[in-house]
């Protein structure tokens, strides 16, 4: 095989990312999730990439991601070199705002979480039900979407903070046709519709970061040619945003596979912060990545 044959079989591969954020130790959740990525890109002849996510610049710090690569490299995962990290990436993030900035889709956003908050309890305590989003959490309020210029440069002259989000109306207006994904995973399978409405205005560029986990993930599936995206159930919902993204910007769509989560004793998914399931604790407890392969069931 010539060079140049190696090359286009590399670029014509399946490219597949794990993207964990050092906010915390890596855990049985995310063991399953590396080694399912793993598993997969190898099936399909494809590349693994590992991904950083570390927009979050107060939670993730340079001693946590050493923890993490020292878990995955444990682990014997075999990642491609170099690892992108977001932190290094905030002017694509920006790019891709401003470009969704000059086509009238995102407003600057005031309010504060304890604010919503407020009007939600008051406006739940009169009887009315306030919308919320597949995780919960109320939709954010739509006033400020139609602020008067003036009004609208005062605020951003004497706010304290403020958010960019998208306003979900007018991009679906945009959108030509219903958006599906393909997916493979753990739960429904096949072409899913998907319906960003439900989210509401989401956050695309936040003031305690330079981007939000939706618009940050989007365009790195992108630059990074990622043809598979796989990663936990929890974020099957979260698709339909990144999929109305994708279609805005113009970025090509993965093929989807959310599988299924390591739950605790509660009944709820692992967090990082439950310490009886960070590799690393295990680890020291003398388990071997067999047993991690055996106790995640892969």
């Amino acid at each position: 095989m010539t060079e140049r044959d190696r090359q286009t079989t590399t670029r014509d591969a399946p490219v597949f990312r794990f993207a964990p954020s050092p906010n915390g130790r890596l855990h049985l959740g995310h063991a399953l999730s590396a080694l399912l990525n793993a598993e997969m890109a190898e099936s399909l002849g494809g590349r693994l990439l590992l991904r950083i996510e570390d927009i979050d610049l107060t939670r993730c710090t340079p001693e946590l991601e050493r923890a993490v690569l020292d878990d995955l490299t444990w682990l014997g995962i075999p990642f491609e070199q170099p690892v992108r990290r977001q932190s290094e990436h905030f002017a694509l993030y920006r790019e891709a705002l401003e470009r969704l900035l000059a086509m009238g889709l995102v407003y600057p956003a005031f309010l504060t979480r304890g604010e919503v908050k407020a009007r939600v309890s008051a406006f739940e305590r009169e009887g009315g039900l306030w919308p919320r989003d597949p995780d919960g959490a109320p939709l954010y309020p739509t006033e400020e979407r139609s602020l008067g210029e003036g009004e609208r440069a005062e605020k951003l002259s004497t706010a304290e903070r403020h958010a960019w989000r998208l306003d979900i109306d007018k991009a679906l207006s945009l959108v030509a046709k219903p958006l599906t994904w393909r997916e493979t995973g753990d739960g429904p399978t096949g072409e899913m519709a998907a319906d960003p409405a439900a989210w509401g205005d989401v956050v695309l560029w936040r003031s305690d970061a330079p981007s939000s986990y939706h618009l940050a993930v989007t365009v790195d599936d992108a630059a990074q040619g990622v043809t598979h995206v796989v990663r936990g159930l929890d974020l099957f919902h979260a698709t339909s945003v990144h999929r109305l993204l994708q279609e805005l910007l113009g970025l090509p769509e993965p093929v989807y596979h959310h599988h299924r989560l390591i739950l605790g004793p509660d009944g709820r998914k692992l967090s990082k912060s439950l310490c009886d399931t960070a590799l690393s604790v295990l680890r020291a407890e003398g388990k071997t990545p067999s047993d991690i392969r055996a106790m995640v069931a892969v």
